[in-house]
């Protein structure tokens, strides 16, 4: 659990400021569950280059509460929470002052998303707030107030944690939990985890990541884990010491980033992925009569495939499908079982009659050259929107030249229309052969989904 806060101070002299206005937003990793916001009364004048900076003056906070009449609030709120803020060190500072002069020693562990955005953002030339978030497309008001800047805090750290592909933090958030000697039930780990499409990420005592997963619902698939019998699952069992997830919404992202977390993390229970080998593929080749041909062939990496298949059954399954799809001719494709001149489905009307010269191979062609299209993104550039994690937003994958590049998230009101406002909020992700069949197979088997060609 995270408090994600800001305060604005009267300025002066170090050690001596006095808050005027603080906003904590309680962060559970997901959403937002509680808030707190209030001018505060320092007691003090402050000095004038502030009151410009913020729009906060003297006679603002002569009727605001005291800091000693929040201080209660403030401590509830941050209670089993890691304090998170721009320049982390500086609002926990004054925090810890404020509270020394009641004779209260307020301890927490503190993240800085200054430092934060440098080792996970480290293309961006400046890491002040509003400069960053400008970059970043994340919207923000009431800058240099307590409340715009900690929300403006609190979406900033949401992208953090979305590119913090090793885990980094969630794994200093468990070593927290040991140190307290929290130790749930496998029940207990279950009734915090939603049912929603995502990863989830069981860890042991020690705080390393054991096994990790994706599912359409984590929360049926964890508790699948937990309720196994099966050997590795008892194996689980024994060592779950906490389980954390991550809401991606598509389903698409979420098999992305399983692919590149298992291979970056390497937990113990998660088998080890080998080089993926895909030994069947679909090629397009011109008949003798100019007829776009698509054929199954063993996989031959000279050859340029639309797409590629880890089995025989596999791929005839898909190119039947795909000649239904798209109207194509069974005899062409060397599918059909007819020992007649024509295919089968021309007697239902459901081919053109290419196999009998009836349909021209240049209308022919047009079909297949649109399957091709749509599935094979050589050399291409796209975008796939797929749905977010809320009802306002959507997520993007972004495909350049044929290379996968990464995948964000982004609010509806905030249309991604250019690619290089894309590139900004883009969490970076690696390109091989694994990601390339997965984003095929989502993209043959996806209804609705929506592709922008670039």
């Amino acid at each position: 659990m995270y408090a994600i806060l800001d305060i604005e101070t009267t300025g002066g002299q170090y050690n001596e400021e006095g808050i005027t206005e603080i906003a904590i937003y309680k962060f559970d990793g997901h959403e937002i569950v509680d808030q707190f916001i209030s001018l505060v009364n320092p007691e003090k004048p402050i000095q004038p280059f502030v009151v410009k900076l913020t729009g906060i003056n003297n006679a603002m906070l002569r009727s605001a509460p005291k800091f000693y009449e929040v201080a209660k609030r403030i401590i509830e709120i941050t209670e089993g929470c890691i304090i998170v803020a721009h320049n982390a060190q500086f609002d926990y500072r004054v925090l810890r002052t404020e509270f020394r002069n009641l004779g209260y020693n307020f301890e927490k562990q503190t993240l800085c998303t200054v430092e934060l955005s440098q080792k996970l953002l480290p293309e961006q030339k400046s890491h002040s707030l509003g400069k960053l978030v400008r970059a970043l497309g994340i919207p923000m008001s009431d800058r240099h107030r307590a409340t715009g800047d900690a929300m403006a805090t609190v979406q900033l750290f949401k992208l953090l944690l979305a590119k913090d592909t090793e885990k980094e933090i969630l794994t200093s958030l468990i070593k927290t939990e040991q140190k307290k000697g929290i130790s749930p039930k496998l029940l207990d780990l279950v009734d915090g985890i939603p049912s929603v499409t995502g990863l989830y990420y069981i860890y042991n005592e020690k705080g390393d990541i054991i096994y990790l997963g994706k599912s359409k619902n984590i929360k049926k698939r964890v508790n699948q884990h937990f309720t196994s019998v099966a050997r590795k699952s008892k194996k689980i069992q024994r060592e779950a010491f906490s389980v954390q997830y991550e809401e991606t919404g598509s389903e698409l992202i979420a098999l992305l980033k399983e692919c590149q977390e298992i291979k970056v993390n390497k937990p113990v229970y998660n088998r080890a992925l080998k080089k993926t080998v895909f030994p069947w593929s679909l090629y397009a080749e011109k008949d003798s009569h100019g007829y776009l041909c698509l054929k199954i062939q063993k996989t031959d990496n000279r050859k340029k495939e639309v797409v590629s298949f880890p089995g025989i059954v596999e791929a005839r399954t898909a190119l039947f499908a795909i000649v239904e799809k798209y109207n194509l001719c069974q005899k062409i494709n060397e599918i059909s079982s007819s020992e007649k001149e024509h295919c089968f489905p021309y007697e239902l009307s459901n081919c053109n009659g290419a196999c009998l010269g009836h349909e021209t191979p240049e209308t022919y062609n047009e079909r297949v050259l649109e399957f091709i299209n749509n599935n094979s993104f050589h050399n291409q550039s796209m975008i796939i929107i797929d749905r977010g994690r809320a009802v306002d937003e959507r997520s993007a994958v972004l495909i350049e030249n044929g290379i996968y590049k990464g995948y964000a998230f982004y609010n509806l009101n905030y249309q991604i229309t250019n690619i290089n406002i894309l590139k900004n909020i883009l969490t970076p992700m690696d390109n091989n052969k694994d990601v390339k069949k997965i984003i095929q197979d989502y993209i043959r088997k996806k209804k609705g989904l929506k592709i922008v060609r670039l």
